[in-house]
């Protein structure tokens, strides 16, 4: 008995130490590669300054609480010829990098912005293939300046509104342009007699 024991137990031993090896090597190499962080570049289209977007945008500065910064868009996207503004603007009184990501339901990227600075905004962005009506997510995402640490994010829900898409009654601004027409040429032979 005493035999066996000399034997199996530098044997177990051994097999022991094989298994912990083995661990390792999974865990380091678990078939994952590591990807390096590529800084998403400064928004070329950036404008340096306070927007002054339309009333009817639904613009608004949104600031909550535990959120660091403050940043300023609209709610109401209405696409025109596949552009819409936005006014995306990072607030002056914030020390990190704001980033805009336009998503779809199902989360796929649709148009995501570059990086814009404090007292910076961009005014539209593009859309290729959206409907009327269709649901997006704009996530916010911020920065801390030279390291790019997340600085948290936000996501505003919201519907996209196709100018086309309005409605307009033809009928009646084709009549009042007429009436208007006619009044101006009824002027102008006045005018002309004179």
């Amino acid at each position: 008995m005493n035999g066996i024991r000399k034997v199996v137990i530098p044997i177990l031993a051994f097999l022991c130490f094989i298994s912990a090896l083995l661990m390792l090597f999974a865990l380091n190499y678990s078939g994952k590669e590591q990807v390096d962080f590529i800084p998403p570049d400064f928004d070329s289209e950036a404008i340096i300054g306070m927007p002054e977007p339309p009333q009817e945008l639904g613009w608004s500065e949104i600031s909550q609480d535990g959120m660091s910064y403050q940043v300023g868009i609209c709610g109401n996207i209405i696409i025109n010829n596949g552009i819409a503004d936005v006014y995306f603007f990072n607030s002056q009184t914030n020390t990190v990098w704001l980033k805009l990501r336009v998503l779809d339901e199902q989360d796929n990227i649709i148009y995501e912005t570059g990086l814009i600075k404090p007292k910076e905004y961009i005014k539209s962005i593009t859309f290729d293939e959206v409907k009327d009506g269709e649901k997006i997510k704009l996530k916010i995402m911020a920065y801390e300046p030279e390291t790019y640490y997340s600085e948290g994010s936000i996501i505003l829900n919201t519907n996209v509104e196709i100018e086309s898409s309005r409605y307009t009654d033809c009928s009646y601004n084709a009549d009042s342009l007429n009436n208007k027409m006619d009044d101006s040429l009824l002027a102008v032979r006045d005018i002309n007699r004179l």
